[in-house]
């Protein structure tokens, strides 16, 4: 026995403004996030040099709102001309490193070489699509030193769709503020005390636009010659 019209319509209505009202609840709720990928929060940028490269992220490692830690690294040395950087969730970020650097150390036991940028870049966006139905959480960037010292730079999506770039790429909960501040600070062809400046400004201004991200930074410069590491001091709130 079915319900009666007017019954019908006023549990429509209710039903509707429970729904419009839980939306507006939700949208206003911090506590929930909008993507698993800003779970943790996270910044990182790679920004190419005149035969150099520059790559350099945030430091803090949080669950939403409330910050965890304050030295947690997301950059990773491959070898001394390719490093990685991981945004996205932590816990699939440590874990995708440890596969990459096994990967390799089996390409360098077999090859008797390290893997050019391009190649590891590859590596990595196989990996990914290999898990795409149940994928790492996480999104790559990865810069290197190729052949004739030539710097190369580039970003994945979590299912290992690669962006190649020739000036700077950026990742993470606090890309939106790192593409303003790059495009307006990127200069081509700079030296690597320039770029240094360079990136170290243009990460402390967007991390301080979001708050899920921040507690200084950590930036790796790398030249044919050199390796500079160097941690930077921001807002620590």
């Amino acid at each position: 026995m079915g319900l009666p019209d007017q019954t019908l319509q006023e549990s429509g209505k209710r039903f509707i403004f429970s729904a419009r009202k839980s939306s507006r609840l939700c949208s206003a709720n911090p506590n929930l996030p909008m993507s698993i990928f800003e779970y943790n929060g996270s910044a990182v940028v790679a920004m190419v040099g005149k035969n150099c490269f520059a790559i350099a992220s945030d430091r803090r490692l949080g669950v939403q709102l409330q910050t965890i830690a304050t030295d947690f690294q997301r950059i990773s040395k491959i070898h001394d001309r390719v490093f990685i950087a991981l945004s996205g969730l932590a816990t699939d970020v440590q874990t995708l490193y440890q596969r990459l650097v096994f990967r390799h150390k089996l390409y360098q036991l077999r090859e008797e070489r390290d893997m050019k940028p391009e190649t590891f870049a590859s590596l990595v966006s196989a990996i990914l699509y290999e898990k795409r139905f149940g994928p790492y959480l996480c999104q790559p960037v990865i810069a290197g030193l190729g052949e004739d010292d030539k710097p190369f730079i580039c970003t994945m999506d979590s299912i290992g769709a690669k962006e190649l770039a020739k000036d700077f790429v950026v990742s993470g909960t606090a890309s939106e503020s790192l593409y303003g501040a790059c495009e307006a600070m990127y200069k081509p062809d700079m030296e690597a005390e320039e770029l240094f400046e360079t990136i170290s400004q243009a990460l402390l201004s967007s991390v301080d636009r979001d708050c899920l991200s921040g507690w200084g930074g950590h930036v790796y410069v790398v030249t044919p010659t050199e390796i500079k590491e160097r941690i930077l001091k921001g807002r620590m709130d």
